[in-house]
């Protein structure tokens, strides 16, 4: 039998100085192989190497000599009631609906989201600390702060953002609380843009290396191009131009410091006035930061100028006004859509957070069939993103709502029967197909979208500790 163990869970097992063989080998996400199947771990260490790597649950397969021990030397057998005594990762909530150990499809993603949450979680806040201390810098001193230990700081955020296709997606957006929005605006920005980003990278990259293949099919035989589809002749960015466009998003509102708390937390309109100073926040107060900081990056430097720049002809509302949209770099376009998207499905002081479906809805019909280079980026943005994401409350077509755990499917957890009670029992998750053979399970389109601060009253506890407040 194949089983899916978190790591934490298993590390718990070392610790108790138990051992683990998997009995099939573990993969990095990049193909590198961390764990032969017949290697008997009894050091933690081995364990935690596996978590750093990304990975946050490996597979025990039982019909091929995996197994897991106690203490005692005694073998544990992973589908009998012996598992009640292994040490299980304590929730912090006490009212979690992750199990610890995985023994079908829907327990193993619930096992995976569960420890990228927890992992995220702890990255999110070492991001926030980073990003208070250089606002809290520059108020000090006027300007100054400490790039390389941002740079540093991020560099560790991003290496984490790479290991899938948006870790943080998994912690929803602070919809009950506007306080640090600053803060928590940077952070999401970068990690929206950063899996927009990377995504944009593999598919436009392997795109264009698709027909630089086609050109030049006439210098190869159908023998020598088996091979070829492996190597790509074109990268439109490469990693070290990622690390800087990443860090980029981390710092495009920094300029916002040198403008007054009383414009910007401002709850009712902004005079034309008010509105001008807020826009210097890009292309003045950013230039400034940079300036006196000497940062000469000029991804970082496109991105807080022009990140409010026309991406069409004749969008509205942008600046500066100095470049056309076909100017623009794509990754600066990159760190506008994800700064749309954060800022509107958040809760700011003058406005509720709006439905994420709702949001990317609107990013797509906005932008869409605008501008060639920009329907590659959109294509990325709604993938990365997903139509339904991670926090969006949907109708079922039998009159339930249902919570999103992951935008693939969508994978959701109904919270209400048909008549909009909330349940009294946790039901199961289920991942939502359309080849779903029950009509009642589907999603009902029809209805208005919410958001979870619109039924908030009705959510059960097992939802309310998924959401991150504040």
């Amino acid at each position: 039998m194949n089983t899916k163990i978190s790591i934490d869970n298993l590390i718990d097992i070392v610790a108790a100085h138990g051992k683990v063989k998997t009995g099939v080998d573990v993969y990095s996400p990049n193909g590198v192989l961390l764990l032969a199947r017949d290697v008997l771990v009894e050091k933690v260490r081995t364990l935690e190497i596996l978590r750093e790597a990304g990975l946050y649950s490996v597979s025990i397969d039982t019909a091929l000599d995996g197994c897991l021990l106690d203490g005692h030397g005694n073998l544990v057998t992973i589908n009998s009631d012996e598992l009640e005594s292994i040490p299980a990762v304590d929730s912090q909530t006490g009212d979690s609906i992750f199990p610890d150990i995985a023994t079908n499809e829907i327990e193993m993603k619930l096992v995976e989201i569960e420890e990228i949450k927890k992992q995220a979680s702890l990255k999110y806040n070492e991001a926030k600390k980073s990003i208070k201390k250089v606002i809290a810098e520059i108020k000090a001193t006027g300007g100054q702060f400490d790039f390389d230990e941002v740079e540093a700081n991020v560099s560790v955020l991003i290496e984490f953002l790479t290991i899938g296709d948006n870790p943080f997606s998994y912690l929803t957006q602070e919809i009950f609380s506007y306080d640090d929005y600053l803060y928590n605006h940077s952070i999401n920005v970068c990690a929206i843009g950063t899996a927009v980003l990377n995504r944009f990278n593999t598919y436009f990259s392997n795109t264009v290396s698709d027909l630089l293949r086609d050109n030049r099919s006439d210098h190869y035989t159908p023998f020598e191009r088996k091979s070829e589809p492996q190597q790509n002749f074109f990268y439109c960015y490469y990693p070290d131009e990622l690390r800087d466009i990443s860090l980029g998003f981390f710092l495009h509102d920094l300029g916002k410091v040198m403008v007054s708390d009383d414009i910007l937390n401002k709850q009712s309109g902004l005079t034309k006035e008010e509105f001008t100073e807020v826009q210097k926040h890009s292309y003045e107060y950013g230039a400034q930061l940079l300036e006196k900081n000497r940062i000469k990056s000029s991804a970082i430097k496109n991105i807080i100028y022009y990140h409010h720049a026309s991406l069409y002809e004749g969008e509205e509302n942008c600046y500066p006004l100095d470049i056309k949209h076909t100017q623009i770099p794509l990754y600066v376009r990159i760190c506008k859509l994800a700064d749309i998207y954060d800022a509107m499905t958040s809760k700011r002081c003058y406005k509720e957070a709006i439905s994420p479906i709702s949001v990317v809805t609107k990013l797509f019909r906005t932008y869409a069939k605008k501008d060639k280079m920009l329907q590659y980026i959109l294509h990325s943005f709604v993938k990365s993103i997903g139509i339904y994401p991670p926090g969006s409350i949907l109708f079922l077509r039998n009159g339930q709502m249902a919570y999103v755990l992951d935008s693939k499917g969508p994978f959701v957890v109904p919270f209400t029967d048909e008549q909009e009670n909330t349940l009294t029992r946790k039901p199961d998750p289920f991942i939502i197909s359309a080849q779903e053979s029950d009509p009642a399970r589907l999603i009902d389109n029809r209805k208005s979208l919410k958001t979870p601060k619109d039924v908030y009253t009705i959510l059960p506890s097992y939802i309310k500790n998924i959401i991150r407040t504040a």
